[in-house]
This record gives C-alpha cells, structure tokens and sequence, in this order.
C-alpha cells in the first residue's frame, strides 16, 4: 500500500501550512486551534520546511518568548524531508523512525499534494493487518 491510498480523498484545500514569513505567533495559534502538531511552510508555493511544536518549544528554551515575533522560517526544520505518492507505507515509516520524524510533506512534480502524519500510516497499517487477519480467519474457516 502507497501513501497514494491515504491522500485518495483528500484535496487540496485540507492542506494546512503557512508561509516562510508568517509569524511564529500566528503559527503557534493555528497549531493550537487546529490541534495539530505541525504546518509545511512554503515559499513561492514550494516546500522549504516544517515547523512543528518541537521547533517552538526548543525555539522558546534557546531564546525566549522574543522567538514568537520572527518569522517562522527562522525557527523551521529545513530542508523538509518529503515522500512523494508512490512511497510505500513501510517505506515513509521507516524513513520517520530513522529520521525521528512525525510528519510528512508529500509532494509530487515539486508541488505539495497532502501532509501527513505517523498517525495516518499507523491507521492504514492497522486497517491492513486487520484485513489481512480476516481474511486468514476466512481462509481457514472455509479449508
């Protein structure tokens, strides 16, 4: 299964990210209104990062709360580590367990097509499982 099957339903107006000049401030109420723990920033309409809730809070550890009036491009994960559709579910959650990751920008052709989070492979990866056990189950009523 591909991340392609998670984003299947989504558009692109479920897309949630904030440009590279927004304010850390501004960030840290949409992480909060929406319950989220991060937004991809963009630039041009380009992915150049992710600011998470870890961002902030190590961001307000090293300089205070002076941190929430810069932009958000000062404070981001950058380079973003994307996945592109036709990344395998195992695949992207190996890749967040190496890079110790919960979210994922998923691009395609340079353009950002969904975010997801470790959340939503987990939830797929159950669902398979589950399927798979059923269908076992069926199997060997049946044999």
């Amino acid at each position: 299964m591909t991340v392609s099957r998670i984003i299947a339903k989504r558009g692109p107006t479920d897309i949630i990210a904030c440009d590279c000049t927004t304010p850390v401030s501004e960030v840290v109420q949409t992480l909060a209104a929406r319950r989220i723990g991060a937004l991809p920033v963009l630039k041009g309409g380009r992915v150049v990062g992710i600011v998470s809730e870890r961002d902030v809070i190590y961001r307000l550890a090293d300089r205070g709360a002076a941190c929430l009036d810069v932009a958000v491009e000062e404070i981001m994960t950058s380079p973003a580590v994307t996945v592109e559709p036709a990344t395998t579910i195992d695949e992207a959650l190996s890749l967040m367990t190496r890079r110790r990751f919960r979210h994922f920008p998923v691009v395609q052709n340079g353009e950002l097509v969904a975010f997801i989070s470790i959340g939503d492979l987990v939830k797929h990866k159950m669902d398979e499982v589950t399927h798979e056990a059923e269908a076992l189950r069926q199997y060997i009523t049946v044999a």
